[in-house]
């Protein structure tokens, strides 16, 4: 069977010796996330994880998404893209025990980032091999500063297939019995959202990361019985070192 993230994982891997010799350039440091919880029953989610957010040769991290440059494109790239997910759930830490597990989806395919004079675009269309559906994002973000801050506004839009969808909160008829709520088979959702990462000189290289999104769930989302919101909130705090 053709595994999307083995795939990536070589092909990063065969030009991984195009790089060696170039330094990272960006910020890294360690972060602590956090997102409300959609599910009821279900406390909000926070992790512990590194935080990488820059350049070494072709190869990027982009927090949650990191990948490698491929060709030139406009005014960017054509890039291989994977997005690490913490979305998934434990059943029975919801309210309602009986639930299979969701694993944490892990898209996988092309992305690209492109530097406008409005600001920079950044565009990804994805497989996901866990639950077998699509994901797609477009996000638009500018730069400004205020006093010694960095100032990044951000505003996007995701797309996830019936597929995804299901594999986070879908209803299969053996979960229906053995919870007693409804059978339910989700369409493809579009989520609109709004984001702002700030960026605090400390000391130094060092500097404190701080981003907000949220998100508007639509119906395909907060219709299931499983899903007790119609908004979700989310954060980012890190602590990073500038390497030039």
């Amino acid at each position: 069977m053709f595994k999307p993230l083995a795939w990536l994982t070589l092909l990063l891997g065969a030009t991984c010796a195009q790089a060696h010799d170039e330094g990272f350039h960006g910020d890294v440091g360690g972060m602590v996330t956090g997102a409300s919880s959609m599910v009821s029953g279900a406390s909000a989610q926070a992790h512990a994880l590194p935080y990488i957010y820059g350049d070494w040769g072709r190869f990027y991290g982009r927090v949650d998404t990191f990948g490698m440059r491929v060709l030139p494109m406009g005014q960017g790239h054509l890039e291989l893209a994977v997005r690490v997910s913490t979305e998934g759930f434990e059943g029975r830490k919801t309210a309602y025990s009986a639930l299979a597990d969701r694993a944490s989806p892990v898209p996988v395919g092309l992305g690209t980032f492109q530097r406008t004079p409005l600001g920079g675009v950044f565009a990804y269309l994805m497989h996901d091999p866990q639950s077998g559906g699509q994901f797609a994002e477009l996000n638009w973000a500018v730069r400004f500063a205020l006093g010694s801050a960095s100032v990044f506004p951000q505003l996007g839009v995701q797309y996830r297939s019936a597929d995804y969808v299901n594999h986070l909160y879908g209803v299969k008829a053996a979960e229906s019995v053995a919870t007693g709520l409804s059978a339910y088979r989700a369409g493809a959702s579009l989520m609109p959202q709004a984001a702002v990462h700030v960026t605090l000189p400390l000391s130094g290289p060092w500097s404190l990361q701080l981003q907000g999104r949220y998100r508007w769930l639509d119906r395909a989302i907060h219709d299931s019985p499983l899903v007790h919101e119609r908004t979700q909130t989310s954060g980012v705090l890190a602590l990073t070192y500038a390497l030039d």
